[in-house]
């Protein structure tokens, strides 16, 4: 026998057969089989991936305790009976949360419901008891002293854990009535924000200013909480408020339809067009009205100054119309002093003159002239899309580009097209001013634009004394005219030139006829 194996008395036989014994009592197999079952169906679904991770730590637990519990069982260790019970409550504990897992992340999204995720944590939970609970009597557990002493147990976790608590239920209330969702924008306190998570403690509110407010529970159900965009449990617009003051010298009447015809001519970036923006006269004040600008926030994801440019399309507004924004009345005796008021009056006139002296239309005028014409002009400025002229409109102004681009549209058969846009030094609207006739084309200011406004009277009264001025404004303007159709339509050079001639002629008559020149 000295030559035989030594391996042949190792007890091969019965320490597999423990092992397999072991795995089919803690039901390892059938552990394994769900864990594969539930990650082919739920991650299909493509849902819950927290629970996934979950089942399939405490699976793999249950597996590595298994198969020590059976190497254990197979030596005789002492051990063994805490091992093989251990390794069944982790098996309970996997079991369950693939039972939760399947229901809450497979087969209700695939039937089109969507239950809060706290719903799922509290049936599994609450079966998870129940299954150690069965576990431990079924392992000879004396459960009477439990039952016996879980009042007091009970009274000294609620006194000792009751905010903890608090807050675990109005997390639960939050998501079984579905009164704040995931996704909501809300305002809680002074702060703004996107509802991103809700979890059994706090509620997690994203700000625009990538801040993150952590919320108890608790608090958010004692506390007031107003979900914005939201009426009637259909989305909807939120209204905003932006405030001004205007001087008492100009009648509310003004002021309100003034503001709302700029809010409203063309649209702004994220300011829903239904309702329209409104204007309000808010209050009296000591020595100036208070007015508000009402508009509705189309998307509450990307408000990122709209309430800035909603000022900037006041402000433009009031500019134009020669309306400045009231001060109180110490702060305005500050600021008016002479000497600076001096100093702005002559920037402003040598910008008007420089912004006539590099116009086409009035380059051959004196310089007398075209100080007096720089002296008629008024300060216009509009901010990028804003309409500056409207097609069809009748007018008796015409606008002086100094900065900025803007373009020109025409439209034709119900479309409208860009034949051409224009920079600093341009003219327009001059077509409409020099002979009464309605706008030729929409022009839209393309960036932010500096325009000055020269009326029918301050042209009038230099016209008058210069008549032959007719002549010369005539041939600019039957130039611009033969150049915009040449844009609409091919015209070969000489066509071009005998529309020019019969035009200037023509434009001189209206010309002089429409100021009144030939009476004279």
């Amino acid at each position: 026998m000295s030559g035989a194996n030594p391996l042949v008395h190792w007890p091969t036989v019965p320490f597999f057969h423990a092992l397999l014994a072991e795995l089919r009592e803690v039901h390892t197999g059938w552990a394994v089989a769900g864990l594969i079952l539930t990650l082919v169906l739920v991650k299909r679904a493509r849902s819950d991936g927290r629970r996934l991770r979950t089942v399939t730590v405490f699976t793999g637990l249950h597996v590595v305790l298994a198969l020590i519990a059976g190497v254990m069982r197979a030596t005789d260790a002492r051990a063994w009976p805490t091992l093989h019970l251990t390794a069944q409550a982790f098996a309970a504990v996997a079991a369950v949360g693939m039972a939760i897992t399947l229901v809450f992340g497979g087969l209700l999204p695939r039937l089109g419901l969507r239950p809060p995720r706290i719903l799922g944590d509290v049936v599994g939970g609450a079966a998870l008891f129940v299954v150690l609970l069965g576990l431990a009597a079924s392992a000879g557990f004396d459960l009477s002293g439990v039952i016996a002493t879980s009042a007091v147990l009970t009274a000294v976790i609620g006194l000792a854990l009751q905010d903890t608590l608090g807050n675990l239920v109005g997390g639960l209330a939050l998501q079984l009535d579905k009164s704040v969702s995931v996704g909501d924008w809300v305002r809680y306190g002074e702060v703004v924000g996107k509802v991103t998570d809700i979890r059994w403690r706090y509620t997690a509110l994203e700000t625009r200013n990538w801040e993150t407010l952590i919320v108890p529970n608790g608090q958010l159900v004692k506390n007031n909480l107003l979900v914005l965009g939201r009426r009637g449990g259909a989305p909807t617009p939120w209204r905003r408020t932006v405030t001004l003051n205007v001087d008492y010298r100009h009648t509310p009447q003004r002021v309100i339809a003034l503001l709302e015809e700029a809010l409203r001519a063309s649209p702004i970036a994220r300011v829903a067009a239904t309702p329209p923006p409104q204007a309000i006269f808010q209050d009296f004040a000591d020595g100036y009205a208070r007015y508000a600008v009402r508009y509705w926030l189309a998307d509450l994801e990307v408000d990122d100054g709209t309430d800035s440019e909603v000022r900037l399309r006041v402000y433009n507004a009031l500019e134009r119309a020669g309306i400045e924004p009231a001060l109180p009345g110490a702060t305005r005796l500050l600021v008016r002093d002479e000497e600076r008021r001096e100093e702005e009056m002559q920037r402003d006139r040598a910008a008007r003159f420089a912004a006539i002296s590099r116009t086409e239309l009035f380059l051959g005028l004196p310089e007398e002239d075209r100080r007096e014409l720089a002296d008629g002009l008024r300060l216009a400025p509009y901010g990028a899309g804003e309409v500056i002229t409207r097609q069809g409109d009748v007018a008796s102004w015409l606008f002086v580009l100094a900065s900025g681009e803007v373009s020109v549209r025409v439209e034709a058969e119900g479309l409208e097209h860009e034949v051409s846009r224009l920079g600093p030094g341009s003219i327009l609207g001059e077509m409409a001013m020099m002979t009464g006739e309605p706008r030729a084309a929409t022009v839209v200011a393309l960036t932010d634009t500096v325009c000055y406004r020269l009326d029918r009277a301050a042209f009038e009264a230099v016209l008058r004394r210069r008549p032959q001025l007719a002549e010369d404004v005539a041939a600019v303007l039957a130039r611009r005219r033969a150049e915009l159709d040449d844009l609409r339509e091919d015209l070969d050079a000489l066509a071009r030139e005998r529309r020019t001639t019969e035009s200037e002629g023509a434009l001189v008559s209206r010309i002089r006829q429409f100021f009144g020149l030939d009476e004279n």
